[in-house]
């Protein structure tokens, strides 16, 4: 397994699978950035923490079971699916006790070791669905 596989894998076990969010300090470097939307501006380490920190509080038995893995270089792509239970607020929707599963596809690049910067994420689409969201794009 690459280095970066390796990384990944641990990093999805330690902060997604074990909640270990202090975890975070090691996988991201200092000057990461979280780009969700090329119409918003790239969250920080220190956001992205709060963002993880937010989710884990919203679906506190969240996982992820990564399904594919594509590395070459600095970069990582993979496939992924999130399952958890809603039994927190999230993004405004009050718990609903819906056990939700979405599928995921991120896009990091690696730098000394650590995540510098990652695109992708959750179908968040998809979660609100299942979350009874109503809403129009």
């Amino acid at each position: 397994m690459s280095d970066n596989r390796q990384l990944l894998a641990e990093y999805v076990r330690d902060v997604w699978d074990q909640g270990d969010l202090a975890a975070l300090e090691r996988y991201l470097s200092p000057s990461f950035e979280r780009h969700r939307s090329p119409l918003l501006p790239p969250l920080n380490r220190t956001e992205q923490i709060e963002r993880l920190r937010g989710i884990r509080a919203a679906f506190p038995d969240v996982t992820i079971v990564v399904q594919d893995v594509v590395a070459e270089a600095d970069r990582v792509a993979f496939r992924s699916v999130l399952r958890g239970t809603h039994t927190g607020e999230f993004m405004g929707i009050s718990p609903t006790g819906v056990a939700v599963t979405v599928g995921l596809l991120d896009l990091l690049r690696m730098e000394d070791g650590k995540f510098a910067e990652q695109w992708g994420g959750p179908d968040m689409h998809d979660m609100l669905g299942q979350l009874g969201a109503t809403y129009s794009l």
